[in-house]
């Protein structure tokens, strides 16, 4: 099984980022979970720039987000808020597949690195629903991390944070097994 892990933030040291690399970790062997880079390479959203009107494909970055897309099983997003809504260049990213339909009929897991992004993940999980990708609740959650004291290796010899990604992985490799 092949899943795609995508990240709303750039940051080197992302609480969010960290999150998807403990999941990569705590992957079982019989799933592969790539993590998404480039997303800072795709140039805003612009539909003007493709199509067959235009004779011209989507810029090269946007062709390779959209393959990883196709090619996964299912996709993982994490992403900060930032002033109440979801992160600019996950919203570019997500902009660039409406039109193409990588996330129809996709299972889509949504975790959160921070409890109080609550208006950004209903925003998220809005979008992602208007665009035809199964989110799956019972692999969506929120995992509490604090800047600065948490990692990769914290994350999973937390107990708590180790059992919530577990079951949050468990839950979202058996809805797309059992699709």
């Amino acid at each position: 099984m092949k899943l795609l892990a995508i990240s709303g933030s750039l940051r080197q040291s992302s609480l969010n980022t960290m999150l998807l690399q403990a999941a990569i970790r705590l992957a079982p062997d019989a799933v592969d979970i790539c993590l998404c880079g480039g997303l800072d390479e795709l140039p805003l959203f612009n539909p003007d720039i493709e199509g067959p009107e235009f004779e011209r494909p989507a810029p090269l970055p946007v062709l390779k987000f959209r393959e990883l897309l196709q090619t996964a099983d299912g996709v993982i997003i994490a992403s900060p808020e930032y002033a109440h809504g979801v992160t600019g260049v996950l919203k570019n990213a997500l902009d660039w597949i409406v039109g193409s339909g990588e996330l129809v009929g996709k299972p889509v897991a949504l975790l959160s690195a921070s409890g109080r992004a609550t208006i950004a993940y209903a925003a998220l999980r809005e979008t992602i629903t208007v665009m035809d990708g199964q989110v799956i609740d019972n692999a969506s959650v929120t995992i509490s991390l604090v800047e600065g004291q948490d990692d990769v290796d914290n994350i999973l010899g937390d107990k708590q944070k180790l059992s919530l990604l577990s079951d949050s992985l468990l839950s979202f490799i058996d809805a797309i097994q059992t699709r």
